[in-house]
């Protein structure tokens, strides 16, 4: 397999990107690394965020901790369901997460569950919890992301725009191909190469444009829960025009509706509706108070 990854739009050449590093004799995948330091630098976004609002930094390293294992849990069992065909003749292969295989809208799912049960348990709100978790999440997801880079996995389309990311044919998955790639193959020193679009990266970056803004917003929320919802609206506005773009969609069963992108574009209305209700409901409490 051949290991470089070029933008060559942008005249970037990355001669050996590898999937994983020896340490002490044992392969360590980069994805995984990955990962982790995106949930290390989600619980240092959330436990300073709990500090600057008078929040016990304890409470949101506890949360992290059953959250991270919980999501894990979460995010493979909601990809292991919609990609059933991959491992219903090798059951074992459910374990191995070292190639991928981790949805995010699972793993979400799971952590908001954890959060109703760590938030009863320590008796803080359940929205001020969220608001405060949901920092650290957006920040874990923007460098997570960065996994997929290292597993040449969760691309778009081909493309030949400013952004396009070339890929040895041989380095990814034959199902992530499309005949739209396969007509635009290119050889590069005699390797076959598709271009395509790198929807990690639009993923990232709209990821921290995010987390920008939550992390202002979070002074100024009329409500607790209202910076989760935020988090919900704005992230799924940006993953229902990505996930449309990826060719490793996960589809409805019996359908070939993306399944993120439903239930992307379901939570950016739903989201809306509630921060607009929220919103007009502590304006009347304040103007009854008054």
């Amino acid at each position: 397999m051949h290991t470089f990854i070029d933008f060559p739009n942008l005249g970037i050449h990355l001669e050996n990107v590898g999937k994983t590093v020896t340490v002490f004799g044992f392969d360590i995948a980069y994805y995984g690394i990955t990962i982790a330091v995106g949930m290390l630098a989600g619980i240092l976004v959330a436990t300073q965020v709990a500090k600057r609002t008078g929040q016990k930094q304890e409470d949101y390293i506890d949360l992290a901790i059953f959250g991270i294992i919980f999501g894990i849990i979460g995010a493979r069992i909601y990809y292991v369901i919609f990609a059933w065909d991959m491992y219903k003749d090798n059951l074992l292969e459910i374990f191995n997460t070292r190639h991928g295989g981790l949805a995010i809208y699972g793993g979400v799912i799971a952590a908001v569950i954890t959060v109703f049960v760590v938030a009863r348990v320590k008796k803080i709100p359940v929205g001020l919890m969220l608001d405060i978790g949901g920092c650290g999440l957006i920040t874990g997801q923007m460098i997570g992301r960065w996994g997929n880079f290292f597993n040449r996995e969760a691309f778009g389309e081909y493309t030949n725009g400013p952004l396009a990311m070339r890929l040895p044919l041989d380095a990814v998955r034959s199902s992530d191909v499309t005949q739209m790639m396969r007509d635009h193959v290119q050889t590069v020193d005699g390797v076959s190469c598709i271009q395509v679009s790198p929807t990690f990266l639009y993923e990232s970056f709209w990821c921290l444009l995010v987390l920008i803004l939550m992390l202002l917003y979070t002074r100024r929320k009329k409500f607790n829960g209202e910076v989760f919802l935020l988090y919900l609206a704005g992230y799924g506005a940006g993953r229902f025009w990505i996930e449309a773009l990826r060719t490793d969609q996960l589809w409805i069963p019996g359908t070939e509706i993306p399944v993120s992108q439903v239930l992307a574009g379901t939570l950016v209305i739903v989201s809306v509706i509630l921060i607009i209700w929220g919103r007009k409901k502590q304006k009347k409490v304040r103007e009854a108070q008054a």
